[in-house]
């Protein structure tokens, strides 16, 4: 069961990864770009709010995991 901690711990940090990727590139970014105020806003509260909560809550997650203090051992 610890590997497959340490496994899905691997596989949290990659989804953390992919998170940050697809929501600078495709919603943060363009929208900050877009020269609309309303595109502003939104891209304002993707990149500055969102994504660093929900990748850096995914990065940590996995990082724990990876390191084994969601073990058997020290539960």
């Amino acid at each position: 069961m610890d590997g497959l901690k340490k496994i899905l711990g691997v596989v949290w940090i990659l989804l953390a990864l992919v998170v940050l990727y697809f929501g600078l590139t495709v919603m943060g970014i363009p929208k900050l770009t877009s020269g609309k105020q309303e595109d502003l806003v939104f891209g304002i509260i993707i990149v500055f709010i969102l994504l660093p909560i929900v990748s850096g809550g995914l990065g940590v997650f996995g990082y724990y995991a990876l390191s084994g203090d969601y073990s058997e051992e020290k539960l």
